[in-house]
């Protein structure tokens, strides 16, 4: 028999509330951002698995769905971001690019269609060297500002760049036009054939 022992944590009640306070909550009332330990976030991973015994024996291969571990490190808090289903595609477009042939079969390489969205990995809260972080509730509302903030920042850079652009456009007409037109000091003749 395969026992399988994991370290799970939930996050504090403040730290919880202060992504919510940072991040809002998404169309079906859930948090944007949530923390989540390593070993206690799971994720849906299809395949061909190879189970061992204590001696390291291949017992079994199997094809099929599992919920398995989803971050590494495993002993670390992550934030994760709430993105809504539409952000995967279509569910006919997910199983199109997630279906894998194994032993046979098609099996859906990561999992099914995320419905009602899915939470993705923003932030590893580990310190510089790689060291364990204690997750606070001023340090888990740092980080979800500071993520929205750079969501901001970079929209807003995005709109100034295109709007530079079709400044950039007009101008060249504008000095293209004059000079067609005869530039300064001259007179154009509009009615020239």
């Amino acid at each position: 028999m395969i026992h399988v022992l994991r370290e799970t944590h939930e996050p504090p009640a403040s730290v919880a509330r202060r992504l919510q306070i940072a991040g809002g909550r998404n169309r079906f009332g859930e948090p944007n951002y949530r923390a989540v330990w390593g070993w206690s976030r799971l994720g849906w991973v299809g395949g061909k698995w190879e189970d061992r015994n204590e001696a390291g024996d291949l017992v079994r291969e199997v094809v099929e769905l599992r919920y398995v571990p989803k971050y590494v490190p495993h002993d670390r808090w992550h934030i994760e971001r709430w993105l809504p289903p539409e952000a995967y595609g279509a569910p006919r477009d997910w199983y199109a690019q997630t279906i894998e042939l194994a032993g046979g079969r098609n099996i859906p390489a990561l999992g099914p269609y995320p419905h009602r969205g899915e939470y993705e990995h923003c932030f590893t809260l580990e310190s510089p060297q790689g060291g364990f972080v204690q997750l606070t509730p001023t340090v888990a509302e740092y980080i979800a500002r500071a993520i929205e903030t750079s969501r901001l920042a970079a929209s807003a850079e995005r709109h100034a760049a295109l709007k530079a652009r079709q400044d950039r456009a007009e101008k060249s007409f504008d000095d293209w036009a004059w000079e067609t037109l005869g530039g300064e000091g001259a007179t154009p003749n509009l009615l020239a054939p």
